[in-house]
């Protein structure tokens, strides 16, 4: 197999900075002459017989794949449509399939495709133009990216019982709160999902509790209901830069989680601290329209064992300055090594 080059919590975190960061990829040359079991557009380097490189040939089509194929790289092609019987030789073996940076359309993807392939671990189709998500059957899908598509429609029910999928990248789509309600219930494995540059207004429901990394950033949130993090008791980074929070849309308390470690409120329309819990490291709140500095939301009160563990804070491009730090933070902030201002 063709182990991920980082570890899984780096790459469940992090955004697609260049062209091959979501896999392990090597171009096909590297690894030697090609094996006879191969489709005839592609290359199946002889030290590496389960992998098959047909990226950046131009192919507008995907070519039927041979029996013992487990890794299937189709990245940067010009493809448009996925015939019928291309993947009738590997529906239980095929394990990653990488459709990244091509043209498909929904109405492209035949039946008895994508849908019959029970054993795939990863799917990467991001950068494509679907309008609905494309699932397959898989109880093993760890990974599932279909970033920067055209995503407004999510198949209820198309996630259900896959309890090995641990991370959903769908930033840079369509996508409603609405279409995605309920989508994560029950995914008892499931640690990051990306939401960010979608159309929600707020946080899908029936996230589940193992949830530990939501990025919302670039939506239209402007509240959080008053249970949404109650009901994440693992999550510990939970980014909603560039929305429309309100004070009236934050809950009394609503982000004093233990759980958390860095919260994102940058760029939306706050005009006070939020209660958070004592445990947090890190809290943006730039670009609002704060007025007040208020340490009692920040430490309830201060003493040798009670103060924050915040150690950037960010509030620069506020109504607020360094004079209106209180006198008395240095005890509550005493582990704080970074507090921006203008």
């Amino acid at each position: 197999m063709f182990p991920l080059r980082v570890p899984i919590f780096a790459v469940l975190v992090s955004l697609t900075v260049g062209q091959y960061d979501d896999y392990d990829y090597q171009p096909a040359s590297q690894y030697g002459p090609s094996s006879a079991n191969c489709a005839q557009e592609c290359e199946c380097p002889i030290n590496f017989p389960t992998a098959m490189y047909c990226d950046s040939r131009n192919l507008k089509f995907v070519p039927i794949v041979p029996s013992g194929i487990k890794y299937l790289y189709l990245q940067n092609n010009l493809i448009e449509e996925i015939k019928a019987g291309v993947f009738d030789n590997v529906t239980a073996e095929l394990r990653w399939l990488v459709l990244d940076h091509n043209q498909i359309t929904n109405e492209k993807v035949a039946k008895g495709t994508i849908d019959k392939l029970t054993g795939l671990h990863k799917i990467l189709f991001s950068f494509n133009k679907l309008t609905e998500a494309v699932i397959p059957p898989s109880m093993s899908l760890d990974e599932l990216k279909m970033m920067n598509n055209q995503l407004s429609k999510f198949p209820a029910g198309s996630l259900a019982g896959m309890q090995n999928l641990t991370s959903v990248h769908l930033q840079n789509n369509e996508l409603t709160s609405k279409a995605l309600n309920g989508v994560f219930k029950g995914l008892n494995k499931l640690v990051a999902i990306d939401l960010t540059n979608n159309k929600l207004k707020k946080l899908p429901s029936g996230m589940p509790s193992s949830l530990e990394t939501f990025y919302g950033d670039h939506n239209g949130i402007s509240s959080i209901a008053a249970g949404d993090l109650k009901e994440l008791p693992k999550l510990a980074y939970l980014r909603l830069a560039y929305n429309q929070m309100t004070d009236a849309g934050i809950p009394a308390g609503v982000f004093n989680v233990t759980s958390l470690i860095e919260l994102d409120l940058s760029y939306n329309k706050l005009l006070s601290i939020p209660e958070i819990n004592e445990q947090l490291e890190h809290l943006y709140l730039q670009a609002n329209e704060i007025n007040k500095f208020n340490l009692e939301n920040i430490c309830k009160f201060s003493g040798p064992l009670n103060y924050s563990r915040l150690k950037h804070l960010r509030l620069d491009g506020n109504n607020i300055t360094h004079a209106d730090l209180p006198h008395d933070s240095s005890n509550c902030l005493r582990q704080a090594s970074d507090i921006i201002f203008d």
